[in-house]
Protein backbone atom coordinates (compact mmCIF):
# COMPACT_ATOMS: atom_id res chain seq x y z
CA UNK A 1 0.00 0.00 0.00
CA UNK A 2 1.55 3.30 -0.86
CA UNK A 3 0.51 6.45 1.46
CA UNK A 4 -1.51 9.22 0.70
CA UNK A 5 -0.56 12.39 -1.09
CA UNK A 6 -1.45 13.70 2.21
CA UNK A 7 0.79 11.39 4.50
CA UNK A 8 3.47 11.96 1.99
CA UNK A 9 3.47 15.61 2.22
CA UNK A 10 4.12 15.63 5.74
CA UNK A 11 6.82 12.90 5.36
CA UNK A 12 8.69 15.42 3.33
CA UNK A 13 8.30 17.99 5.41
CA UNK A 14 10.10 16.34 7.96
CA UNK A 15 12.78 15.40 5.30
CA UNK A 16 13.50 19.29 4.28
CA UNK A 17 14.57 19.90 8.21
CA UNK A 18 16.60 16.66 8.37
CA UNK A 19 20.39 17.44 9.05
CA UNK A 20 23.25 16.62 6.20
CA UNK A 21 25.54 14.88 8.81
CA UNK A 22 24.11 11.25 8.49
CA UNK A 23 23.55 11.06 12.21
CA UNK A 24 20.99 9.59 13.99
CA UNK A 25 19.22 13.28 14.28
CA UNK A 26 18.14 13.22 10.51
CA UNK A 27 15.47 11.18 11.00
CA UNK A 28 13.85 12.50 14.38
CA UNK A 29 11.38 15.12 12.31
CA UNK A 30 10.42 12.36 10.24
CA UNK A 31 9.92 10.27 12.87
CA UNK A 32 7.84 13.20 14.54
CA UNK A 33 5.79 13.35 11.87
CA UNK A 34 4.96 9.41 11.64
CA UNK A 35 4.08 9.57 15.11
CA UNK A 36 1.72 12.91 15.04
CA UNK A 37 0.31 11.16 11.57
CA UNK A 38 -0.23 7.96 13.66
CA UNK A 39 -1.64 9.93 16.96
CA UNK A 40 -4.33 11.29 14.35
CA UNK A 41 -5.39 7.44 12.87
CA UNK A 42 -3.81 9.03 9.55
CA UNK A 43 -1.83 6.22 9.05
CA UNK A 44 -2.12 2.50 8.64
CA UNK A 45 -0.49 -0.19 9.89
CA UNK A 46 1.31 -0.80 6.23
CA UNK A 47 1.46 3.21 5.77
CA UNK A 48 3.44 3.29 9.01
CA UNK A 49 6.20 0.31 7.88
CA UNK A 50 6.66 2.09 4.30
CA UNK A 51 7.87 5.04 6.22
CA UNK A 52 9.73 3.64 8.63
CA UNK A 53 11.99 1.68 5.87
CA UNK A 54 11.93 4.69 3.82
CA UNK A 55 13.26 6.71 6.71
CA UNK A 56 16.05 4.18 7.51
CA UNK A 57 17.11 4.22 3.84
CA UNK A 58 17.20 7.82 3.69
CA UNK A 59 19.55 8.22 6.76
CA UNK A 60 21.39 5.15 5.22
CA UNK A 61 21.82 7.06 2.21
CA UNK A 62 22.81 10.04 3.97
CA UNK A 63 25.63 8.62 6.09
CA UNK A 64 26.87 7.03 2.73
CA UNK A 65 26.86 10.54 1.19
CA UNK A 66 28.78 11.96 4.23
CA UNK A 67 31.31 9.00 4.10
CA UNK A 68 32.08 9.53 0.55
CA UNK A 69 32.45 13.36 0.50
CA UNK A 70 35.03 13.10 2.90
CA UNK A 71 36.91 10.07 0.97
CA UNK A 72 36.78 12.30 -2.04
CA UNK A 73 38.29 15.09 0.07
CA UNK A 74 40.81 12.90 0.96
CA UNK A 75 41.56 11.39 -2.59
CA UNK A 76 41.88 14.86 -4.08
CA UNK A 77 44.22 15.77 -0.96
CA UNK A 78 47.05 13.47 -1.87
CA UNK A 79 47.73 13.48 -5.13
CA UNK A 80 47.63 17.38 -4.91
CA UNK A 81 50.32 17.45 -2.00
CA UNK A 82 52.43 14.93 -4.06
CA UNK A 83 52.55 17.63 -7.00
CA UNK A 84 53.49 20.26 -4.87
CA UNK A 85 55.93 18.17 -3.25
CA UNK A 86 57.79 17.17 -6.39
CA UNK A 87 57.22 20.96 -7.98
CA UNK A 88 59.30 22.21 -4.96
CA UNK A 89 61.96 19.98 -5.47
CA UNK A 90 62.48 20.17 -9.66
CA UNK A 91 62.46 24.07 -8.56
CA UNK A 92 65.24 23.79 -6.37
CA UNK A 93 67.11 21.56 -8.40
CA UNK A 94 67.08 23.50 -11.81
CA UNK A 95 69.39 21.32 -13.94
CA UNK A 96 71.01 19.62 -11.45
CA UNK A 97 70.60 15.82 -10.53
CA UNK A 98 68.48 14.33 -13.70
CA UNK A 99 67.36 11.24 -12.22
CA UNK A 100 65.86 12.54 -9.31
CA UNK A 101 64.33 15.27 -11.72
CA UNK A 102 62.85 12.39 -13.78
CA UNK A 103 61.58 10.78 -10.55
CA UNK A 104 59.75 13.78 -9.86
CA UNK A 105 58.40 14.62 -13.13
CA UNK A 106 57.16 10.75 -13.39
CA UNK A 107 55.65 11.38 -9.72
CA UNK A 108 53.76 14.81 -11.00
CA UNK A 109 52.75 12.64 -14.44
CA UNK A 110 51.20 9.63 -12.60
CA UNK A 111 49.37 12.04 -9.57
CA UNK A 112 47.96 14.12 -12.43
CA UNK A 113 46.74 11.07 -14.01
CA UNK A 114 44.81 9.94 -10.73
CA UNK A 115 43.13 13.69 -10.47
CA UNK A 116 42.03 13.00 -14.09
CA UNK A 117 40.68 9.64 -13.20
CA UNK A 118 38.60 10.99 -10.12
CA UNK A 119 37.44 13.70 -11.87
CA UNK A 120 36.02 10.95 -14.39
CA UNK A 121 34.54 8.97 -11.88
CA UNK A 122 32.63 11.69 -10.37
CA UNK A 123 31.05 12.81 -13.92
CA UNK A 124 30.33 9.10 -14.57
CA UNK A 125 28.18 9.05 -11.17
CA UNK A 126 26.52 12.27 -12.35
CA UNK A 127 25.80 10.37 -15.84
CA UNK A 128 24.30 7.55 -14.32
CA UNK A 129 22.38 9.49 -11.71
CA UNK A 130 20.84 11.29 -14.92
CA UNK A 131 20.90 8.26 -16.93
CA UNK A 132 23.00 10.00 -19.27
CA UNK A 133 25.78 8.05 -19.25
CA UNK A 134 26.44 6.36 -22.83
CA UNK A 135 28.54 3.90 -25.22
CA UNK A 136 29.70 3.91 -28.85
CA UNK A 137 29.74 0.25 -29.62
CA UNK A 138 31.73 -0.82 -32.58
CA UNK A 139 33.74 -4.40 -33.32
CA UNK A 140 36.64 -4.56 -31.10
CA UNK A 141 39.14 -7.12 -29.91
CA UNK A 142 38.61 -7.75 -26.48
CA UNK A 143 42.60 -9.12 -25.90
CA UNK A 144 43.73 -5.56 -26.99
CA UNK A 145 41.08 -3.70 -24.68
CA UNK A 146 42.77 -5.63 -22.05
CA UNK A 147 46.34 -5.18 -22.96
CA UNK A 148 46.02 -1.67 -22.36
CA UNK A 149 44.50 -2.02 -19.31
CA UNK A 150 47.73 -4.25 -18.09
CA UNK A 151 49.93 -1.75 -19.82
CA UNK A 152 48.12 1.27 -17.97
CA UNK A 153 48.73 0.10 -14.59
CA UNK A 154 52.37 -1.68 -15.03
CA UNK A 155 53.69 0.59 -13.17
CA UNK A 156 51.38 0.70 -9.89
CA UNK A 157 51.89 -3.76 -9.83
CA UNK A 158 55.50 -2.72 -10.16
CA UNK A 159 55.79 -0.49 -7.44
CA UNK A 160 53.95 -2.75 -5.03
CA UNK A 161 55.47 -5.94 -5.88
CA UNK A 162 52.63 -7.74 -7.08
CA UNK A 163 52.88 -10.90 -10.01
CA UNK A 164 49.87 -10.27 -12.86
CA UNK A 165 49.78 -13.26 -14.79
CA UNK A 166 47.68 -13.11 -17.37
CA UNK A 167 46.19 -16.24 -19.87
CA UNK A 168 44.01 -16.61 -22.82
CA UNK A 169 42.34 -19.57 -23.72
CA UNK A 170 41.77 -18.19 -27.23
CA UNK A 171 43.58 -16.60 -30.15
CA UNK A 172 41.62 -13.49 -29.85
CA UNK A 173 37.88 -12.94 -29.64
CA UNK A 174 35.82 -9.74 -31.18
CA UNK A 175 32.98 -7.56 -28.96
CA UNK A 176 31.06 -5.21 -29.87
CA UNK A 177 31.59 -2.63 -27.56
CA UNK A 178 33.33 0.82 -26.65
CA UNK A 179 36.84 -0.02 -26.76
CA UNK A 180 37.58 3.06 -24.30
CA UNK A 181 34.77 2.60 -21.79
CA UNK A 182 35.59 -0.93 -21.62
CA UNK A 183 39.29 -0.50 -21.01
CA UNK A 184 37.97 1.63 -17.86
CA UNK A 185 36.47 -1.05 -16.74
CA UNK A 186 39.00 -3.30 -16.56
CA UNK A 187 41.25 -0.92 -15.16
CA UNK A 188 39.12 -0.06 -12.02
CA UNK A 189 38.84 -4.03 -11.65
CA UNK A 190 42.83 -4.22 -11.65
CA UNK A 191 43.19 -1.19 -9.56
CA UNK A 192 41.12 -2.69 -7.34
CA UNK A 193 42.72 -6.07 -7.40
CA UNK A 194 46.10 -4.41 -6.81
CA UNK A 195 44.99 -1.83 -4.15
CA UNK A 196 43.66 -4.54 -2.04
CA UNK A 197 46.54 -6.47 -2.26
CA UNK A 198 49.57 -6.65 -0.29
CA UNK A 199 53.08 -6.04 -1.43
CA UNK A 200 54.55 -8.96 -3.12
CA UNK A 201 50.72 -10.34 -3.71
CA UNK A 202 49.41 -12.10 -6.80
CA UNK A 203 47.01 -11.04 -9.51
CA UNK A 204 45.52 -13.08 -12.31
CA UNK A 205 43.65 -11.83 -15.26
CA UNK A 206 42.00 -14.55 -17.60
CA UNK A 207 40.32 -14.39 -20.86
CA UNK A 208 38.14 -17.39 -21.86
CA UNK A 209 35.03 -18.18 -24.24
CA UNK A 210 32.12 -19.61 -22.60
CA UNK A 211 28.40 -20.46 -23.51
CA UNK A 212 28.69 -17.90 -26.80
CA UNK A 213 30.45 -15.09 -24.23
CA UNK A 214 33.47 -13.80 -23.55
CA UNK A 215 34.39 -14.08 -19.88
CA UNK A 216 37.18 -11.89 -18.10
CA UNK A 217 38.05 -13.10 -14.52
CA UNK A 218 40.44 -11.17 -12.22
CA UNK A 219 41.41 -13.06 -9.50
CA UNK A 220 43.38 -11.62 -6.42
CA UNK A 221 45.07 -12.79 -3.54
CA UNK A 222 43.92 -9.47 -1.21
CA UNK A 223 42.24 -8.61 2.12
CA UNK A 224 38.65 -10.25 1.24
CA UNK A 225 35.15 -9.18 0.90
CA UNK A 226 33.09 -9.97 3.90
CA UNK A 227 29.64 -12.02 3.32
CA UNK A 228 27.74 -9.12 4.94
CA UNK A 229 29.67 -7.09 2.01
CA UNK A 230 29.62 -8.87 -0.87
CA UNK A 231 25.47 -8.36 -2.07
CA UNK A 232 25.93 -4.60 -1.86
CA UNK A 233 29.66 -4.45 -3.29
CA UNK A 234 28.11 -2.70 -6.78
CA UNK A 235 26.05 -0.19 -4.86
CA UNK A 236 26.92 3.52 -5.31
CA UNK A 237 29.53 5.01 -2.34
CA UNK A 238 29.84 1.16 -1.12
CA UNK A 239 32.92 -0.03 0.06
CA UNK A 240 33.95 -3.53 0.69
CA UNK A 241 35.30 -3.30 4.56
CA UNK A 242 34.98 -0.25 6.51
CA UNK A 243 37.28 -2.10 9.28
CA UNK A 244 40.02 -2.53 6.91
CA UNK A 245 42.78 0.14 6.79
CA UNK A 246 42.83 0.32 3.19
CA UNK A 247 38.94 1.01 2.75
CA UNK A 248 39.94 4.44 2.88
CA UNK A 249 41.74 3.39 -0.58
CA UNK A 250 38.47 4.13 -2.91
CA UNK A 251 35.60 6.45 -2.71
CA UNK A 252 32.82 3.74 -3.17
CA UNK A 253 31.95 4.73 -6.83
CA UNK A 254 34.36 2.68 -9.39
CA UNK A 255 32.45 -0.99 -9.38
CA UNK A 256 29.43 1.20 -9.85
CA UNK A 257 30.53 2.86 -12.48
CA UNK A 258 31.80 -0.26 -14.06
CA UNK A 259 28.69 -2.51 -13.57
CA UNK A 260 26.37 0.02 -15.43
CA UNK A 261 29.32 0.32 -17.99
CA UNK A 262 29.38 -3.27 -18.40
CA UNK A 263 25.83 -3.46 -18.82
CA UNK A 264 25.27 -1.14 -21.24
CA UNK A 265 27.27 -3.06 -23.42
CA UNK A 266 24.76 -6.38 -22.79
CA UNK A 267 26.72 -8.21 -20.35
CA UNK A 268 27.26 -8.77 -16.18
CA UNK A 269 29.81 -8.51 -13.63
CA UNK A 270 30.06 -10.59 -10.65
CA UNK A 271 31.92 -10.86 -7.37
CA UNK A 272 32.80 -13.51 -5.03
CA UNK A 273 34.95 -14.00 -2.06
CA UNK A 274 35.32 -16.94 0.41
CA UNK A 275 35.58 -13.60 3.34
CA UNK A 276 38.03 -11.36 4.18
CA UNK A 277 41.25 -12.47 3.79
CA UNK A 278 40.55 -14.88 1.06
CA UNK A 279 41.14 -12.63 -1.56
CA UNK A 280 38.49 -12.03 -4.11
CA UNK A 281 37.20 -13.17 -7.98
CA UNK A 282 35.08 -10.39 -10.49
CA UNK A 283 33.83 -11.78 -13.56
CA UNK A 284 32.63 -9.78 -16.80
CA UNK A 285 30.90 -11.74 -19.51
CA UNK A 286 29.95 -10.01 -22.67
CA UNK A 287 28.42 -11.12 -25.92
CA UNK A 288 31.04 -12.26 -28.24
CA UNK A 289 31.39 -11.84 -31.72
CA UNK A 290 31.34 -15.34 -33.95
CA UNK A 291 31.25 -18.07 -31.01
CA UNK A 292 28.44 -20.68 -31.23
CA UNK A 293 24.82 -19.12 -30.04
CA UNK A 294 23.92 -19.52 -26.67
CA UNK A 295 20.67 -20.05 -25.00
CA UNK A 296 20.97 -18.98 -21.44
CA UNK A 297 24.24 -18.42 -19.40
CA UNK A 298 24.12 -19.93 -16.17
CA UNK A 299 24.62 -18.03 -13.14
CA UNK A 300 27.75 -19.98 -12.04
CA UNK A 301 30.02 -18.45 -15.26
CA UNK A 302 27.91 -14.92 -15.38
CA UNK A 303 27.11 -13.21 -12.41
CA UNK A 304 24.03 -10.71 -12.93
Amino acid sequence: MQPTPATMQRFQTGLSHAPLNGTSQAATPIAANVVAAADEKALSVDELRLLALQVEQLTAANRRKDEFLAIVSHELRSPLASIVYASGILRRLMGADLAVQSRMHELIERQARQMAFLATALLDVDRINSGRLRVQLERVDLRAVLARAVETLELDFRERNQHLSTTSAIASIWVMADAGRLEQVFVNLLANASKYTDHGGQVSLSLSAEDGHATVRIRDSGIGISAQALPHIFELYTQADHTSPRSSLGMGIGLAVARTIVHLHGGSVSASSAGLGQGSEFTVCLPAQGLPPFEKVSSSTCGT
